[in-house]
């Protein structure tokens, strides 16, 4: 942080401390009154299915995506199809039942999932939390909407083009919103090449497979530009599309809406604005993430009952992350008196 903004910020917020990344630090509790009011920094919590891959930086599943504590739990033997089917047998129902609890005993400020159509569900984890529930980017919608007038489009952009139409009738009672008026321009990346890798739950190469989607989001806004109707803003539907927002957006200049917006957009909802009205009265993240690997947070009898194993590349990042841990020096224990010889 410059020399300028903190002292801008000390004479505007007497008797605040700011560390070096312009983060406010809680001034100390003058009473116990005063302790109620400093809580932990909002965190999210992660619903995920039992599946796992590579994410990049930008997938909801990659924790360095968020500027905030994320938390996740995989719900085991909840796939990709029973999702997609919005059915799970009753044990897994309980099994995701008491994912939603744990997360909530977190203190996590919001739960949200790793796959769009754990929309599915949203109904069902709203009756088990009071936190506000978002498993799909698409909760975004109604405000879009509202953005725009009647005659403009929106363009939502999924990972295949006829994944949205089963959910229809779902997207209506959820967002208020059908998906098929005719103001919603469907995007399929499905012959995106290289997109193919998120359904074969592989690493997606970002880098090759960027131009393709700015290039697709390009002919895509192209096509309605010149008419009466043109794309006022595109939202991404799939988890995995992130990564390719901010060059979507500087291609385009249109605003792109995805799952992490949709993620800031509620905690931001709950973080302390330093720029006026109370302030110091939650803590400050440290900036770093909680580790994670597929399948933590879980009872040794949960973990067994996991369909699918955690992907190899994520084993091998594990891996050289504990020894290059194992490797640092080990911090110093003696207190330098005659009582540590």
């Amino acid at each position: 942080m410059a020399g300028k903004d903190r002292k801008t910020i000390e004479k505007n917020y007497p008797g605040a401390e700011v560390d070096e990344g312009g983060r406010f630090k809680p001034l100390p509790p003058a009473d116990d009154d005063a302790k109620l009011l400093v809580c932990e920094y909002p965190s999210l919590g992660v619903i995920r299915l039992d599946y796992d891959y590579p994410p990049a930086l930008g997938d909801i599943d990659h924790p360095g995506s968020f500027y905030y504590d994320v938390f996740y739990r995989v719900v085991p033997g909840l796939t990709f199809g029973m999702c997609q089917k919005g059915e799970m047998p009753d044990e897994i129902k309980q099994r995701f039942i008491d994912a939603i609890k744990w997360l909530d005993a977190q203190g996590v400020a919001g739960i949200t999932s790793d796959c769009g159509f754990f929309m599915n569900f949203q109904d069902l984890a709203r009756t088990v939390t009071d936190k506000p529930v978002f498993m799909s980017s698409l909760c975004q919608l109604p405000a879009v909407v509202c953005a725009y007038a009647a005659h403009e489009h929106i363009a939502l952009f999924t990972a295949n083009g006829e994944s949205l139409k089963p959910m229809r009738d779902l997207i209506k009672k959820e967002c208020g919103v059908d998906p098929e008026e005719s103001r919603f321009i469907i995007v399929g990346c499905q012959d995106v090449p290289g997109f193919e890798a998120v359904a074969n739950g592989d690493r997606v190469d970002v880098d090759s497979v960027m131009p393709h989607i700015v290039r697709l989001a390009k002919e895509t806004v192209a096509k309605y530009a010149d008419t009466a109707k043109p794309i006022r803003a595109i939202l991404f539907e799939c988890t995995e599309l992130p990564p390719y927002s901010d060059a979507v957006r500087a291609a385009t200049r249109l605003p792109v809406f995805d799952a992490i917006t949709s993620c800031n957009s509620f905690l931001a909802a709950l973080m302390d604005n330093p720029r006026f009205g109370v302030n110091n009265w939650h803590l400050s993240w440290d900036g770093s993430q909680t580790d994670y690997r597929y399948g933590d947070n879980l009872s040794a009898d949960l973990k067994a009952k996991l369909v699918n194993a955690e992907h190899a590349e994520n084993v091998a990042a594990a891996e050289r992350k504990l020894a290059k841990d194992r490797q640092k020096p080990k911090p110093a224990t003696g207190t330098g008196t005659a009582f540590d010889a």
